[in-house]
């Protein structure tokens, strides 16, 4: 599907007409920040789909949180599949400046705690981030974790071992069957890919690995377990929201 209709997953992550007075009025004092990327996910997902993925994770997380919702950064580390076309990255010192310019801008303007949705596994760059935070004036975490997905994962019901379920395999195909269905073409039927001896990735890239750009099994992936991934990691976050949330809004949400 082209035109209107498969560009809502991205700009309707924040209403377009929202305000300043909008933002005053909620009051939050949590940020998420959603953090995707621009790279191949073989011949069947967009290239948008760990944007989408995670937009998806911060809206589903904002309906549950009183968090202030951000628009994605949509281009980061992809290097790994620089061997297809439509592949776009930026440094990981650009990513980490513009994280960080962010953060400070958030906390200049009264927002001293943030979330980072991770949806590309590549953003290495991201756990340095965070963890310089500390004493930074800013109280920043990375979400979801391995445990967080791990917990997603079981109850889905997803039958891909995590690490045979690297690339445009059974969770991101079923999240966007899910969340953006529009957007999956025919083909994820019979694109499974199995490639669990990949110790030379970062050297060599993903093309040593795949030659369709998948790494996983999508024939297994249902719009029913992306449901359930996006509700398991909803219920995850409730930590993440008791370490940064003041504890008046944390009662508030009980």
């Amino acid at each position: 599907m082209s035109g209107p209709q498969a560009r809502l997953p991205v700009c309707g992550l924040l209403p377009l007409d929202t305000t300043t007075e909008d933002v005053r009025a909620g009051q939050s004092d949590v940020a998420v920040l959603p953090v995707g990327s621009f790279e191949q996910h073989g011949p069947f997902l967009p290239l948008m789909t760990d944007t989408v993925i995670a937009c998806a994770i911060a809206r589903e997380v904002a309906a549950a949180y009183p968090v202030h919702l951000l628009p994605p950064v949509t281009v980061s580390c992809s290097h790994e599949h620089a061997a297809w076309p439509g592949t776009v990255s930026i440094s990981a010192a650009t990513l980490y400046a513009v994280v960080r310019d962010i953060a400070e801008s958030l906390r200049r303007s009264g927002i001293s705690n943030l979330v980072l949705i991770n949806g590309h596994g590549g953003n290495y760059v991201l756990r340095n981030i965070v963890q310089e935070s500390a004493g930074s004036g800013t109280r920043m975490a990375l979400f979801p974790g391995s445990t967080d997905w791990t917990a997603a994962r079981d109850r889905a019901g997803v039958r891909t071992p995590s690490h045979s379920d690297m690339h445009a395999g059974e969770v991101e195909t079923s999240i966007l069957l899910h969340d953006s269905p529009e957007l999956v073409r025919p083909g994820y039927e019979t694109a499974d890919w199995t490639a669990d001896e990949r110790e030379h990735l970062l050297t060599l890239g993903m093309q040593a690995y795949t030659e369709s750009g998948v790494i996983g099994c999508p024939s297994l992936a249902s719009s029913r377990k992306g449901k359930e991934l996006l509700a398991g990691l909803v219920d995850s976050f409730s930590e993440y929201f008791s370490l940064m949330a003041p504890a008046n809004v944390r009662q508030e949400t009980r």
